[in-house]
């Protein structure tokens, strides 16, 4: 996913940027950078490996390396940001968050018809912020550039520019499927990710851009260059698992809606008679637990912790790229309380069932615990399409999704004509699906959100929502 941050003072500021940049660190685990600029020493920037480092130790004291009274930062999945652009705009910094899809074709066609040259990465990939600049340079003016550079590509792309003046120009994706906020102070304004991020540095709310808007923010205010549509298709994995609990998104707290959504399962199997009878509700932590709060608040049946996350050592942002380490660092996170496992039939809510091998294994862990029956719920419906449009479920192949695999397997190929079948659970597709995701991984029983129920948690027009992933509708 990513995230950015910055800001535009009549102070240095890059102490600030730094906490700002930190409060990201949950939507990302590749790269980090930082970039400022001020009339003597021009722009300065660092970029750090954080795949096996928290942003925190790599950047710690940078203001005394960097000043500047404006200042970006960005934590990436992937690519290497911010970059620093020569341009006939003028020279710039420039980080993107999103994904582009179709970014071998872009690129090619920039090679073919001579618009640039590109620095090749690991795997020949190419840096998707480089791109979107070539795209940018396009156009007569750099507004035409940012909306070109948009429309060419499928995916998305939130962008954060600044230049030597210290102005910021920042625009929001043309679909709106990640959130850009802008808070004020006395001296400053922002441009952020997470609203909570800057709220706890001493700004306030100011605004949040629509889908394709474009502005310039300075020190002394925000001024709009490109205005923007109330149409959008925001993700709605940041209210199930990617938003941070305190995080607002077009005014709905993440920490309401997953609550909320736990109770309307839960409610929803009590119409069914589907629950069973456990000792207790229980979240897979961290997302997963104000899910499980709501669902043992709609059922009545008490919310314990059976295991803790070790996050002081393990946090939830340091995911290791080889698949073998990520499996030890996920079992080594998992801290029992055994009285809480030992003999006890447990129900667990995890946010999402995606490949479903990490929850494979915290099953076992629990019952080589002791526990005496598992039973899953999910807070979304079965993934059966991989995101064409961000970093989340998106795979190389929709066959990496457990949904699809098990499908395939029951039925082959001509099963998945009957997509919506198997994702209702009141079907007898649904009811198979459901079973051998059981036999596989060891539940007692699983469940699924509905989507209704999904979208009605959120509380957001459904036509404003993306759920591609749920039920491959663009």
């Amino acid at each position: 996913m990513g995230g950015f941050f910055g800001i535009a003072s009549k102070k240095d500021c890059v102490r600030d940027v730094f906490f700002g940049v930190d409060y990201h660190t949950h939507l990302g685990k590749a790269r980090a950078g930082m970039a400022a600029v001020n009339p003597t020493d021009g722009f300065r920037k660092e970029i750090h490996n954080i795949e096996n480092s928290p942003f925190r130790t790599k950047f710690d004291n940078i203001s005394g390396r960097i000043k500047g009274n404006s200042c970006i930062g960005c934590i990436s999945d992937c690519d290497p940001q911010p970059l620093i652009i020569k341009s006939r705009f003028g020279i710039y910094a420039i980080t993107m968050v999103g994904y582009i899809a179709n970014a071998d074709e872009l690129a090619e066609e920039c090679l073919k018809n001579g618009y640039g040259v590109f620095q090749p990465m690991s795997g020949n990939r190419i840096n998707s912020t480089e791109l979107i600049t070539l795209l940018i340079e396009r156009k007569d003016t750099l507004v035409e550039g940012i909306k070109y550079a948009q429309e060419r590509i499928r995916g998305s792309a939130n962008l954060l520019l600044m230049f030597e003046d210290g102005k910021l120009i920042t625009a929001r994706d043309r679909e709106g499927r990640l959130p850009v906020r802008i808070g004020k102070s006395k001296d400053a304004f922002c441009v952020s990710f997470e609203s909570f991020a800057y709220e706890k540095i001493g700004f306030v709310n100011y605004m949040e851009l629509k889908s394709g808007e474009v502005t310039e923010i300075t020190a002394d205010g925000v001024k709009i260059l490109e205005e923007g549509r109330d149409e959008m298709k925001i993700c709605s994995f940041l209210w199930t698992y990617y938003g941070y609990p305190n995080a607002n998104y077009e005014g709905r707290n993440v920490e309401l809606s997953r609550m909320k959504n736990g109770k309307i399962m839960a409610e929803t199997e009590m119409k069914r008679g589907t629950i069973p009878k456990v000792d207790y509700v229980s979240g897979v932590p961290d997302s997963g637990t104000p899910h499980a709060i709501g669902y043992s608040h709609g059922s009545g049946i008490p919310f314990a912790r059976p295991f803790i996350k070790y996050t002081p050592a393990w946090s939830r942002s340091f995911i290791p790229a080889n698949q073998e380490e990520r499996r030890r660092v996920a079992k080594m996170k998992q801290i029992p309380i055994i009285e809480l496992i030992n003999g006890k039939d447990l129900l667990f809510v995890d946010d999402s069932i995606v490949r479903g091998t990490q929850l494979g294994e915290t099953v076992s862990f629990l019952f080589g615990n002791g526990a005496k029956s598992v039973h899953m719920r999910s807070a979304c419906p079965p993934i059966m399409y991989a995101c064409k449009y961000l970093n989340f479920s998106r795979n190389n192949s929709d066959m990496d999704l457990i949904a699809r695999r098990v499908i395939v397997e029951l039925e082959g190929k001509e099963g998945l004509e009957h997509i919506d079948e198997y994702a209702d659970g009141t079907t007898e597709r649904g009811k198979n699906l459901r079973q051998a995701i059981c036999k596989q991984m060891k539940f007692d029983s699983l469940e699924f959100q509905t989507l209704e129920g999904m979208i009605e948690a959120i509380g957001i027009d459904p036509c404003k929502l993306c759920t591609y992933c749920w039920n491959g509708k663009e």
